[in-house]
């Protein structure tokens, strides 16, 4: 035996208790590369987004009649959640405490069909007062002209006007304050109806809505 078998057969009993005596043992391939981040698997990059279902809808209940309050419950309860209202009488008082109010009207007529996201807007007045006829409308805003405001309260006669307008409003039949706006009615007006507006200020007198003008 020469020297280089001596040499391998003594390499070989020193490893074979560890990997054997195979030269592909003493000799192992390299493990192969990961597979790279760009041959994974990779989700759908635009999945099919499901299509937006159309609201519900339901027939909308008759609430004249009912306080408001609980017409809302009802309403809400029924699936419709857009609710407003608004003063029947034209006064434009808000609707601060809606067990103290009753509702005269309705947007959407009883038994009508429409989505559960319409929105419902209920006019009202406070209990112990008389649903009018129909919905007071509001006074016509006042543009480059004066409008007719004798009759209206003295809130929705100022929301009439450029936000920017001087008003003085007096008490047409005794010395009082007025205070609460809405329940105060105009008696006269200043500019008369008709006038061209120019930034002029404009001056109310009125009377409590119990109280006639003088």
């Amino acid at each position: 035996m020469n020297i280089r078998a001596l040499t391998t057969a003594l390499v070989c009993l020193t490893a074979v208790a560890l990997v054997g005596c195979d030269p592909a043992a003493t000799n192992p391939k390299p493990a192969a590369p990961a597979a790279s981040e760009s041959s994974a698997a990779t989700p759908d990059a635009t999945p099919s987004q499901e299509e937006d279902k159309p609201a519900e809808s339901r027939a909308v209940l008759d609430f004249v009649g009912m306080g408001l309050q609980s017409a809302q419950d009802k309403a809400q309860a029924e699936g419709f959640y857009l609710l407003t209202s608004h003063d029947s009488a034209g006064r434009d008082r808000l609707q601060a405490l809606d067990r103290n109010w009753k509702v005269c009207s309705q947007s959407i007529k009883a038994g009508t069909t429409v989505p559960v996201d319409t929105k419902l807007d209920f006019g009202a007045v406070k209990l112990d007062e008389t649903c009018p006829a129909g919905d007071a409308k509001a006074p016509e805003a006042a543009g480059d002209t004066m409008p007719n405001l004798v009759g209206k309260s003295v809130k929705a006669a100022r929301g009439a006007l450029d936000s920017g307008t001087s008003v003085t409003t007096t008490d047409a039949a005794q010395d009082r304050m007025v205070l609460l706006e809405s329940n105060w009615q105009v008696c006269t007006q200043s500019p008369a109806p008709g006038t061209a507006l120019n930034g002029q200020p404009v001056d109310f007198t009125a009377v409590k809505y119990e109280e006639n003008c003088p």
